[in-house]
């Protein structure tokens, strides 16, 4: 269960997106491919902090260990789809996932939390299921470490070139290779040694680079023959929609290594003509969020391609992942925002909670140490002493002013806990959650369950949150 979020944000979105599809009609905007003119020019003025890092130049062996680890992981049925929360509804995601990274990391996106499965990690012992898991876990943070160190070098060589983007010579479309032009773009990563850099820069470049977990994922679009159609500029297929990726570390970068099972035939591609992106070969695309001037930008993905999402690139524009035919993985890395999100955190929480509980043995009962508002706010936000603060309340010798003020304190936050628990037992009885397998099915406190009447409840909050309103006015 997770603390609501403000529905502003998402409302905004709508408004956006009902605005930007009214302005369209039945026209659509238009974007480019590496075959279109002016395609190197528009990545190059609009799209910069999209680096692209062709196979040819990543060392073999990460290649053989990572991509055997995907295939590891789809053999022991490691990938899982996702049950997602859109605008108050469920959905099941078309693309499978795992998430892999640092011992007690969570991932949070669509109002569904991912726990890690560790990597190996120094100070760490970790039991896995099988060796194989194992070895392909090791594979990924070989991956982890190799594309930070990718992503500081890109970094450090996008800060020393934008300074003097406006003095170099127009680039030439007409004149020049593409993929000339993505080795020329992922040459300077392979070739550039760290300049010298302030102290203060250095870690602000290590909190934005350095990855903490990995979110894999699968997909065969063959087995999926419902994925929606992109809306803006008919790229055709999509697999993962239009978004920003949430959860990370502010201007910090995502990378992408990407992964087909088998190349599509490419002796048949080259005999048809395609108006836009090739359907039959993946792709990521980008946009300046919210934008109808600027054209899109759809970039093909080779087997073993990397990709960089640069600095503030994920808030100033939004990206998709348009389909292919063959059956894809894909491990992108990511600095997750993890100072909430860890097993570390909550326990801090809940031992800063017990520690307001006042339990000496010549007690008859436990009591409160303090009922001051801030700890009754750090207190209930960690859930820990509702029962008892009622208690409290309901005493006589409470002076109303006092009391009113800590139920002022307390009943919106009761109030938030109620509305997050109703929503989540509407998720768990879903039908869509309930058509998913046992072991996948989301899990709901049993004392939530009203109507079980075999379960004593301990209390029920809506029967406290009624008499904490009438403490209130009386």
């Amino acid at each position: 269960m997770e603390k609501k979020r403000g529905r502003g944000g998402e409302g905004e979105k709508d408004a956006k997106k009902r605005k930007l599809l009214d302005e369209l009609g039945e026209s659509r905007l238009p974007y480019l491919t590496p075959k279109d003119d002016g395609f190197h020019q528009l990545w190059k003025t609009k799209y910069s902090k999209l680096i692209l890092k062709n196979a040819e130049m990543i060392p073999k062996d990460i290649h053989k260990e990572v991509q055997e680890a995907f295939l590891t992981f789809r053999k022991h049925a490691c990938f899982f789809q996702d049950l997602i929360r859109i605008k108050g509804k469920d959905f099941v995601t078309p693309v499978s996932r795992i998430l892999i990274g640092n011992p007690g990391c969570t991932y949070k996106y669509l109002n569904t939390r991912l726990f890690t499965v560790p990597w190996p990690v120094e100070g760490y012992e970790i039991n896995y299921t099988h060796p194989k898991i194992s070895e392909a876990c090791k594979a990924l943070i070989k991956l982890n470490d190799y594309l930070h160190g990718d992503t500081v070098l890109a970094l450090q060589e996008h800060s020393l070139t934008e300074t003097k983007e406006m003095e170099d010579p127009p680039v030439t479309d007409r004149h020049r290779d593409y993929a000339t032009s993505i080795t020329g773009m992922g040459s300077a990563l392979g070739d550039q040694r760290p300049s010298h850099v302030p102290k203060n820069d250095c870690t602000d470049l290590k909190g934005r680079t350095s990855y903490n977990l990995t979110l894999l994922n699968y997909m065969d679009p063959q087995q999926m023959p419902f994925l929606k159609q992109e809306p803006y500029y008919g790229m055709g297929k999509m697999a993962v929609s239009w978004h920003h990726d949430e959860n990370l570390v502010e201007r910090s970068t995502v990378a992408v290594y990407s992964y087909c099972c088998e190349e599509p035939d490419v002796d048949n591609l080259e005999k048809k003509t395609w108006n836009g992106r090739d359907p039959a070969i993946w792709h990521v695309a980008l946009k300046v969020a919210w934008d109808i001037k600027t054209p899109g930008l759809a970039i093909p993905l080779r087997q073993g391609d990397c990709y960089f999402m640069l600095d503030d690139l994920n808030m100033t524009h939004q990206h998709c992942v348009l389909a292919g035919q063959k059956p894809r993985f894909s491990s992108t890395h990511r600095v997750a925002e993890c100072s909430q999100g860890t097993l570390t955190y909550i326990m801090g929480q809940c031992n800063a909670a017990l520690e307001n509980l006042q339990t000496d043995a010549d007690l008859k009962c436990p009591s409160l140490k303090s009922l001051d508002v801030r700890d009754i706010k750090r207190v209930e936000d960690t859930h820990n002493e509702t029962s008892l603060l009622l208690c409290e309340f309901r005493k006589e010798e409470q002076m109303d002013e006092q009391r009113n003020e800590q139920i002022g304190c307390l009943l919106p936050l009761l109030v938030e806990r109620q509305e997050l628990r109703q929503e989540w037992l509407t998720r768990c009885h879903s039908k869509i959650a309930e058509s998913l397998p046992d072991d996948e099915k989301p899990e709901c406190h049993p004392y939530w369950q009203d109507d079980d009447a075999s379960m004593p409840l301990p209390f029920n909050l809506e029967d406290i949150i009624a008499e904490l309103q009438n403490l209130l006015e009386s």
